[in-house]
């Protein structure tokens, strides 16, 4: 039988390996973004709904991803934005092959891929490339955030006094609008500033990184937060839904930052049953 040390080391050896199937599949989702973004002025653009689109880029990344995390893991479950879910296990990898598919379309320098492991319903592996200035976090449950190989922290910031957070607006469901409004209008008078970057998963890197102090947004779907939510625990910060719960990703939902940043945060957006539910 083994000893609890030898389990952890087992099981953190077979985290770096998902870890490293996980970088070598956002690079090459990250050069199918690099080369697309060259012609992205003549791509073929489809809506999916109102203010969302999806172009040749996203499928073919997607596609690049897939195809080398499936030839690796082919008895895994995968839940990706373009193509859905498939197969059934307790390994699922969730996969955003272009976040900030708008912000790419109009060549606004905010966009990234995203992947994560989920293992027995927790994320346990998290990647997020910026392919366009080559920066590359990465985490494993356990073992820290890194962001090129150095590690990361967040900001330590203590409050929402002097904090700068991003932030998601409504842009498909305007069901929230006023009360995300009126809740907005709270945070901003008690912040340094706030940040609109249209890339949630990278905004959460960011997070991690201590760029940002605090990050929350409503109606993102596991393959938005997947990847982002491990870098900010592993940062030493604290994720949840708008009231304070662990399941963000049931309640796609979610507010990330540093300890002291999340507990103002919640309190303020606790308030709204509309933007809670």
């Amino acid at each position: 039988m083994k000893t609890a040390a030898e389990r952890g080391s087992v099981a953190g050896s077979a985290l770096d390996h998902f870890l490293q199937a996980a970088i070598d599949a956002a690079r090459a989702g990250g050069e199918v973004i690099r080369k697309g973004s060259a012609e992205r002025t003549g791509l073929q653009v489809e809506r999916k709904r109102s203010n969302d689109f999806v172009s040749a880029i996203d499928k073919g990344a997607e596609q690049a991803i897939m195809s080398l995390l499936s030839s690796r893991f082919p008895r895994h479950a995968y839940n990706a934005e373009e193509s859905g879910g498939s197969g059934s296990s307790d390994h699922v990898w969730l996969i955003d092959p272009l976040d900030g598919t708008t912000n790419f379309l109009h060549g606004f320098p905010q966009y990234c891929v995203s992947i994560a492991l989920q293992i027995e319903g927790e994320i346990a592996v998290g990647v997020i490339l910026d392919p366009l200035n080559s920066r590359l976090f990465t985490a494993t449950r356990g073992g820290g955030a890194w962001l090129d190989g150095e590690r990361i922290h967040g900001s330590g910031r203590a409050g929402l006094n002097e904090a700068i957070l991003g932030t998601g607006m409504p842009y498909t469901d305007w069901s929230y609008l006023q009360p995300y409004l009126d809740s907005l209008g709270v945070v901003m008078q008690r912040c340094a500033g706030i940040r609109r970057a249209g890339a949630a998963a990278l905004d959460l890197a960011f997070v991690a990184a201590g760029w940002l102090d605090g990050f929350w947004e409503k109606n993102l779907h596991p393959w938005d937060v997947g990847a982002g939510s491990l870098l900010v625990q592993e940062a030493g910060g604290t994720v949840s839904d708008f009231s304070g719960g662990p399941d963000f990703i049931g309640a796609r939902q979610m507010v990330a930052g540093t300890p002291g940043v999340h507990r103002e945060l919640v309190d303020i957006l606790s308030r709204y049953p509309a933007l809670v539910a």
